[in-house]
């Protein structure tokens, strides 16, 4: 127990330090380099330029800590190939603007590379036809919900972290305490990163962190045991990533009634909503943190059978229908 809690504490110690050490150096690539996020009055509104390439530092406090405490097992391999190929076609996208087929191709590649690694829901339930469609569908939602979130400082890496935080918690739970090191691991690269990116941000992931972290959440539920406390559990992911769910349904919702592309950028982010009626950033990041810390509760509750299935949905109806009633007050 010693050497599995000293493993866990140098995976988090060291990511921090390694991305906590990189960002400056990356922030002076990117100025000596003009690789920047200019802001266009629209969409972006920060004040000035701010540099991007903070998600590569993240990937890299977290990949080089990975190789120090993971065995070298081929899911873990196959789990550092997808991830970096997300982290690629982010960075393409930061440099060169990449039409969304393109960037769908290449979260697919990268998609394909976790259901290789055995990185998909194995549930009876679900009958084996049905499995490998709806992870594939489950890892790309994910992952275009941390891109789409990624709008505002601070907001995609707390909600990471948050995620991060009960993923721990049950895993703990659970008994599963083989991931907890690569969590802990992840958890330190994100709180480092956090640190330059709260407002006023410093760094920005770009769309090669934001890609990668959202890949990484996505695919960290299929290596749960979910079934050993609750029949159902392999529902409370849905809990966990509730708010980055939300926001890439709301705005599908919103930009096809808008009639608007739903892949095409628009200011109807929940954020974007709360920061013109006054909100302060840092508010809005203690918001989605007390949000996250109530769907911390209710995944506990519900993966130790504390809540029933009904129970659960009821409560999750009631979230969602105060989410969307607050985007309806909120919409300018």
């Amino acid at each position: 127990m010693n050497v599995w809690l000293g493993n866990v504490v140098f995976s988090y110690i060291l990511s921090f330090l390694i991305t906590f050490y990189l960002i400056p150096f990356f922030c002076v690539i990117a100025e000596r380099f003009q690789f920047f996020d200019n802001p266009d009055g629209i969409l972006k509104k920060h004040k000035t330029a701010v540099p991007y390439l903070g998600g590569i530092a993240v990937f890299l406090g977290f990949m080089i800590t990975l190789a120090f405490v993971c065995s070298a097992k081929s899911q873990f391999f196959l789990l550092m190939v997808g991830s970096t190929i997300l982290l690629f076609v982010g960075f393409l996208d930061d440099a060169i603007t990449m039409t969304p087929l393109q960037k769908l191709f290449g979260q697919l590649i990268a998609t394909f590379c976790f259901l290789k690694a055995g990185l998909f829901l194995k549930v009876n339930f679900f009958f084996n036809f049905w499995n490998i469609p709806l992870s594939l569908l489950w890892i790309l939602t994910v992952v275009n919900a941390f891109n789409l979130v990624d709008v505002m400082d601070g907001l995609a890496s707390i909600l990471a972290l948050c995620a991060t935080a009960i993923f721990i918690g049950i895993a703990i739970f659970l008994g599963v305490y083989d991931i907890i090191p690569i969590l802990a691991a992840f958890m330190g690269a994100l709180l480092a990163f956090f640190w330059y990116n709260r407002p006023n941000a410093r760094i920005y992931l770009g769309d090669a962190g934001s890609l990668f972290i959202g890949g990484f959440l996505a695919v960290i539920p299929f290596l749960f045991n979910w079934g050993a406390y609750n029949w159902f559990g392999y529902l409370t992911p849905l809990i966990i990533l509730g708010i980055p769910l939300l926001e890439i349904i709301g705005l599908i919702c919103i930009r096809t009634y808008k009639r608007i592309p739903f892949f095409k950028g628009s200011p109807d982010h929940f954020s974007s909503y709360l920061l013109s009626y006054g909100w302060s950033k840092v508010s809005i990041l203690i918001y989605v943190a007390v949000l996250s810390l109530l769907l911390m509760l209710g995944a506990f509750l519900f993966v130790s059978n504390r809540i029933s299935l009904s129970q659960t949905s009821f409560a999750a109806l009631l979230f969602i229908i105060s989410w969307v009633m607050m985007l309806k007050n909120l919409n300018p």
